[in-house]
């Protein structure tokens, strides 16, 4: 699961009805976004660079799991193949077969992108920064036995009362324990 990552789009309409689109690579390990990026034109030159981005140097996964969506032609392969990434490319019209990216995609839109309104794409940038900060720090998950991606130490009750935190403009809350 380590050597492992998903990459997906996902569509976001704007209240002036532009439709910007959002990459996102999701680590299986943590079931961590490694990177997020919004374009509102995805060529393939783009996405090969959202790649180059998302890994730097020599730390690229062995494989990655994807679609077939067509912003993934030869330019995107060819820098998947000069970092050493295999592509394993799901059957058409099979979103299953990406499960862990796609889990993320709704949570993105049930906890954060039903509840707000999308000028541009620099305010859409701005609320997907804020969720994963939200996502990776403080959002529990089940298969990482209720941890976040960013694993959070246990505050133990002697440290003082509890406090509520607010995150992504409100949306969502952490609690922590505040000396008194």
């Amino acid at each position: 699961m380590k050597d492992m990552v998903s990459s997906d789009f996902f569509v976001v309409p704007t209240v002036f009805f532009r439709v910007l689109f959002v990459f996102v690579i999701l680590s299986h390990d943590r079931r961590r976004p490694l990177h997020v990026a919004v374009t509102e034109f995805p060529t393939s030159e783009w996405v090969a660079h959202q790649l180059l981005e998302a890994f730097p140097w020599d730390s690229a996964p062995h494989y990655l799991l994807r679609n077939r969506d067509g912003s993934f032609r030869e330019k995107f392969q060819e820098t998947a193949s000069w970092l050493g990434i295999r592509e394993v490319l799901t059957a058409p019209q099979s979103p299953w077969q990406n499960a862990y990216v796609e889990r993320l995609i709704g949570s993105i839109r049930r906890e954060c992108l039903d509840h707000v309104i999308v000028l541009n794409e620099t305010g859409l940038r701005r609320i997907l920064k804020s969720y994963f900060d939200y996502y990776e720090r403080t959002r529990t998950h089940l298969s990482l036995d209720k941890d976040a991606p960013i694993s959070r130490p246990v505050q133990p009750p002697e440290i003082g009362r509890i406090a509520e935190v607010p995150q992504v403009g409100g949306l969502h809350h952490r609690y922590e324990r505040i000396a008194a």
